[in-house]
């Protein structure tokens, strides 16, 4: 099979590493398939050559798209694998369609407030499905827009995302990385409460906050792997199902996960085998202290969590998933009940 990824890919940015598209591309690649991937940033950033300000946006998103359907027109996939990025609204994917007419079109969408990104929820409802990290309470603008949505959890990567051997330097109680707030609507005050306090503890680690440093690439895994326990917490912890990547990485990279609680999550993760689920800071903050005096526990429940990521969430296990719900619509696994 021809699979072709439409993304915007974060090749220039720090945040390469944790970019999902890759995550997906190595998991068709091993299943035999071949891929190309068009970077929305990088075709913008090569047509951008036109000196007036005033109509170099334009100019550049025109050729851009040009770029787009003549690749598209030339390797005639099989399958068309869009990251909704900026530059695709929903007249694109139709033209899309237009050059690439037997193709099968679906799409990611890990946002759970799409709506608030202009021309989004639009742009979904013209793919024939629609895979979010959310479960369907959290579909419901999607949904209103023509969309056909399907749960689909974050992709681990075990090649990278595991538990490294570390330096005292990256060793501590407790890691968040991440920001305090989100663009996005809050739900609650526990997340910026709970971070504000642990940012004030000298064995916890905070990053990405509280004029705390950005961390990128590999640091960034040796920061997790490095800690005892991880704080993961949303910004909205009402949606069905729906947990950040960070929660993946976490669990990843072997540390126990402290886990707010968000609707059906057990269905994925169980409480006290593969994380920890907390609901109010206190219960957080207890958990912190039973499982600092816990060690062989906490030891235990982080390496089944580490073990369950890997093996049911895994890049490979993922796109079969995929597949297999492009075939029929729907797909098997535990969390589908």
């Amino acid at each position: 099979m021809r699979v072709f990824f439409v993304a915007d890919t974060k090749d220039l940015t720090p945040k390469l590493f944790l970019d999902a598209v890759r995550k997906y591309v190595k998991g068709f690649v091993r299943l035999g398939h071949d891929t190309q991937v068009f970077s929305c940033s990088h075709a913008l950033f090569s047509a951008n050559s036109v000196a007036w300000r005033a109509l170099s946006k334009r100019y550049s998103k025109k050729r851009a798209v040009e770029t787009l359907l003549q690749q598209l027109r030339l390797y005639k996939p099989d399958l068309v694998f869009v990251g909704l990025p900026k530059m695709i609204d929903a007249k694109t994917i139709l033209c899309m369609r237009e050059v690439a007419p037997k193709a099968f079109f679906m799409g990611i969408e890990s946002d759970v407030r799409p709506e608030e990104r202009p021309g989004r929820v639009e742009a979904a409802s013209k793919l024939d499905l629609l895979f979010t990290a959310f479960g369907s309470n959290g579909q419901h603008a999607l949904i209103r827009a023509g969309a056909s949505c399907l749960f689909m959890p974050n992709a681990c990567d075990p090649d990278v995302e595991r538990r490294y051997p570390v330096s005292d330097r990256w060793h501590s109680d407790v890691v968040f990385t991440g920001k305090l707030r989100h663009r996005s609507t809050a739900t609650e005050q526990l997340r910026p409460d709970i971070i504000t306090r642990l940012a004030s503890l000298s064995r916890c680690a905070v990053y990405g906050c509280w004029n705390r440093p950005f961390l990128a690439g590999i640091d960034y895994y040796y920061a997790i792997s490095g800690a005892k326990m991880g704080l993961s917490i949303n910004v909205a912890n009402d949606i069905q199902l729906y947990h950040s990547d960070r929660l993946t990485h976490y669990l990843a990279c072997g540390t126990l996960v402290l886990a707010r609680s968000v609707p059906d999550s057990d269905r994925m993760f169980q409480d006290g085998v593969h994380l920890r689920y907390f609901d109010t800071e206190d219960q957080f903050f207890d958990l912190v202290e039973r499982y600092l005096r816990e060690e062989m526990e906490r030891e235990k429940i982080a390496c089944a969590g580490m073990e369950w990521i890997h093996s049911e969430f895994n890049q490979v296990k993922i796109v079969q998933h995929m597949l297999e719900a492009v075939e029929t619509g729907s797909y098997r696994a535990p969390w589908m009940r």
